[in-house]
């Protein structure tokens, strides 16, 4: 028997051969009874299926895992043969996918000059309407998406400004500077709303928006700084209402957490959880050995986007309370539909609290590792994440909360699964340090970029490299994804903004 007979013969024989599976959400919920399937299913298969069994009206997309492997193809390629017995129950996972599917970046359609000094920070509004970026030439610079030209220059910092944040509903941002000051603007104005905010002793390392769902009125902010004190501030009128401390070296990234719960995480090797309507210390997380420099959170997307709710093919609806006399004056990817705010972030937060059980952050430091915790209820890490051979720079959750992506100064980019912690894989291409990832919104895609001048885009799926953008003439400092989808921005050294499209 020559060769094509031998694999003729083989496959005939696993075409005729079944197993027991049993279909389950990833809660564990038994979805119908024990099926007799065919190995040699594939995942659209199983979609039908699944679709079916759960009586969906239209048809949704889901991916299949068996004992944590993607079935990409057909059923046979994730099961182990050997060790396979005819008695066997499998047990196949779905995992519910975005309905809409984000189209990759692929070209730089604008390049932005304006900035005289490298662009430190860039970050898109939540209604993907407007763009904020930072430079060290003391100026906060706002620019309109659509026609992608500059809206306004924002001065009055005296030194660079490093850290920027929009707030929920996209009526204010504001900017944090090296002189330890802190700003509020009008992006529709471009002009200032408040007196200038002082009273760190250092500079500004960071800002974080109080959720939406917590309160709609969208006024409070938090800020850290290199001195170690956290300091919450009333947006309109400039005011600090509280200032907490505890951390004995600089602080390096905050989240305010859907719960109520401030995190900070600093140079003296610690994570401090804060209660934020008070300002007391709830614990102090200590698993770090050395400075933890970055944190995210499996809820920043749900509270990012909160009153925004996208359906397929990338078209969502605004959700706001300040456009009802003109609802049609944001862009063509934008209408207004009359329903309650606060009830869609209350319930996009909970979708997400409901699939992961809590509230989970995540930590990068400089000893190499990630720590996962549940730093509602423990003051120990659930998981110890290790493999990165440098300092971990920057962590994000994609915006389903299933993966957790990290970046690292050893050229690297490391994913890992969003509730076990467990590694996944490793993307490799940079040629230097990753100083920033962002995902997309329907978290099928992944950007990053690098002190090598180039912006990389990562499918999800396959685990690789899919695209590379060169075009920065030196390194990129920041980086965004818009939460629509649509574009990405990237800023860097060369001081430009770039805009990407696919």
């Amino acid at each position: 028997m020559d060769t094509s007979d031998k694999m003729d013969t083989e496959n005939e024989n696993t075409q005729d051969k079944t197993v027991l599976v049993q279909i389950k959400s990833e809660n564990g919920d038994v979805v119908g009874d024990f099926l007799d399937l065919p190995r040699t299913i594939t995942s659209k298969q199983l979609q039908l299926i699944c679709n079916a069994l759960l009586q969906k009206e239209e048809q949704t997309s889901y991916a299949f895992f068996v004992n944590e492997r993607e079935i990409t193809s057909t059923l046979d390629n994730v099961l182990d043969i050997e060790k396979l017995n005819t008695e066997q129950v499998i047990d196949i996972i779905y995992q519910e996918q975005a309905v809409f599917k984000v189209r990759p970046v692929t070209r730089c359609t604008s390049s932005l000059p304006g900035h005289s000094e490298p662009v430190l920070s860039t970050q898109f509004s939540p209604d993907s309407l407007k763009l904020a970026s930072g430079s060290g030439d003391c100026t906060l610079r706002l620019w309109d998406i659509q026609t992608q030209t500059p809206l306004h220059t924002c001065s009055g910092h005296i030194r660079s400004v490093l850290c920027i944040a929009w707030s929920p509903d996209s009526k204010y941002v504001v900017s944090g500077c090296e002189n330890g000051t802190i700003m509020s603007w009008n992006p529709t104005t471009g002009k200032r709303i408040a007196p200038v905010m002082t009273g760190h002793k250092k500079w500004i390392t960071a800002l974080a928006w109080e959720p939406y769902h917590l309160n709609p009125t969208c006024r409070r902010f938090a800020s850290s700084g290199k001195d170690g004190n956290i300091r919450i501030w009333d947006v309109v009128l400039g005011h600090c209402l509280r200032v907490l401390s505890s951390h004995t070296q600089s602080i390096t990234c905050i989240k305010w957490g859907g719960s109520g719960l401030i995190y900070s995480s600093s140079q003296d090797r610690s994570i401090k959880v804060w209660r934020a309507e008070d300002g007391v210390l709830c614990r102090t997380l200590q698993d770090h050995g050395h400075w933890v420099n970055t944190l995210a959170l499996n809820t920043d997307y749900a509270m990012r986007t909160a009153v925004i709710d996208f359906l397929g093919k990338g078209t969502c609806k605004f959700f706001t309370l300040f456009d009802r006399n003109n609802p049609f004056s944001s862009s063509f990817f934008y209408f207004f539909v009359e329903t309650d705010p606060m009830k869609i972030a209350t319930t996009k937060y909970n979708e997400v609290i409901e699939r992961t059980g809590c509230e989970l952050l995540v930590s990068g430091s400089d000893d190499w590792s990630l720590r996962l915790w549940t730093p509602e209820k423990e003051k120990k890490s659930i998981a110890t994440m290790t493999g990165h051979q440098k300092l971990i720079n920057c962590v994000q959750f994609s915006p389903d909360a299933r993966l957790i992506a990290s970046a690292s100064f050893d050229k690297s980019i490391k994913l890992w699964d969003g509730k076990t912690g467990q590694f996944l894989a490793t993307l490799r291409g940079h040629v230097q340090s990753v100083y920033m990832i962002a995902w997309s919104c329907d978290s099928r895609l992944l950007v990053s970029g690098s002190a090598d001048s180039t912006l990389k885009v990562w499918d999800m799926k396959e685990k690789k490299l899919m695209f590379d953008l060169p075009g920065h003439a030196d390194e990129v400092y920041a980086v965004d994804w818009s939460p629509d989808g649509q574009k990405v921005v990237s800023g860097g050294k060369d001081k430009l903004l770039r805009l990407w499209q696919h």
